[in-house]
């Protein structure tokens, strides 16, 4: 097991969520419906990064 604690994931997730906030929000003020689908996927990959560094946190107590 790494020494990180599942921290590095939750701050992979955390840079996920808010940059797929980002270009959901982006492609609603642009009608990009493209951009859109691109930032909900990006913001659920940061929901398994973050749900994962949790799982590490736990199993390393």
């Amino acid at each position: 097991m790494s020494e990180d604690n599942g921290i590095k994931d939750k701050a992979k997730g955390l840079k996920d969520k808010l940059v797929g906030d980002a270009k959901d929000q982006y492609g609603k003020a642009t009608d990009d419906k493209g951009k859109q689908v691109e930032g909900k996927a990006q913001k659920a990959k940061g929901e398994v990064e973050d749900k994962a560094g949790d799982v590490k946190k736990k199993l390393s107590e």
